[in-house]
């Protein structure tokens, strides 16, 4: 929170005309170009002869969509060795939608992880690469791909940093909101309610966030989701516990908070998502293969 240097009360003559009025109203800029669904600008039908494998591609994910909606379980289909033109007919189908995701590596280390949701929600790319080559190409079908959920739990440290001494300057409320976040993650199960604590309402310093991070530590998952403004997440490194922050359009941090579940509502794909999908799906593939 930013500090405001302390200022002298002056002496105010009130009265008939010595108020200036303001007559203009000044609001919040709130988060503008909401995503939807945009559909995929498809190839002309000639265009579309020859590409069997590519067929058989968007077919199956049409299928584990239709499974997937009904069981919730993820399952993937493996694209490493398809031509590039049937490749590059399957991304010109599947575009990109509101939210993409990484497993940051650290340092110069030449393992990467990419993800990208489709704009069919619930339907994912996932892309490993090591040393800048491609060792995995996959679609994957369900409410986030599995990897990420992997490396979070990956990322958690064995012991977590305790505090000695007095506390820093300026650090006066991120105690109690750590002991509050420890109490929450420890009790969390499986189907309990996100427990969000909303930083941006409570009195929290510059240096009470750096407490607080340092404390909870830094991931290496990263989420972007574009739904309405941006929103940006990232893992700690306790169990089920994420930062989740959110910006208008003009990258003013609206709201900062720590959600502790086990991944946060704003980036997963939903069961009516899915069940939407695998709908627009089964159209644009009417269309692909010419029904």
């Amino acid at each position: 929170m930013k500090e405001f240097p302390a200022f002298p009360i002056p002496v105010a003559v009130i009265g008939p005309g010595t108020q200036v009025e303001d007559e203009t109203l000044h609001y919040l800029n709130m988060p503008q170009g909401m995503e939807t669904f945009r559909p995929p600008v498809l190839p002309e039908p000639e265009e579309l002869v020859g590409h069997e494998q590519a067929h058989l591609a968007l077919r199956d994910v049409l299928a584990c969509l239709g499974e997937t909606r009904t069981d919730g379980r993820n399952r993937s289909i493996d694209l490493t060795r398809l031509p590039p033109e049937d490749l590059k007919l399957i991304n010109q189908v599947m575009g990109e939608g509101e939210v993409s995701a990484q497993v940051r590596t650290d340092g110069d280390a030449a393992h990467h992880v990419a993800v990208q949701e489709s704009v069919f929600a619930g339907v994912w790319r996932v892309i490993v690469s090591d040393g800048g080559c491609v060792v995995s190409d996959t679609m994957e079908v369900g409410a986030i791909p599995q990897v990420l959920r992997t490396s979070a739990t990956d990322d958690l440290w064995i012991t977590a940093p305790r505090w000695q001494g007095a506390l820093p300057p300026n650090v006066q409320n991120a105690p109690a909101l750590l002991a509050e976040i420890g109490d929450q993650w420890r009790a969390w199960q499986p189907g309990k309610p996100a427990h969000v604590v909303n930083l941006t309402l409570l009195p929290m310093s510059v240096e009470d966030i750096g407490f607080m991070d340092h404390h909870l530590g830094t991931g290496r998952v990263l989420i972007l989701s574009r739904g309405y403004g941006n929103c940006r997440i990232t893992n700690t490194r306790v169990p089920n516990t994420w930062r989740v922050v959110y910006y208008n359009s003009q990258d003013v941090v609206i709201l900062n908070t720590v959600e502790v579940s086990a991944l946060p509502e704003v980036a997963l794909a939903a069961k009516e998502d899915l069940e939407d999908s695998f709908e627009r799906l089964t159209e644009v593939l009417a269309w692909v293969e010419g029904d």
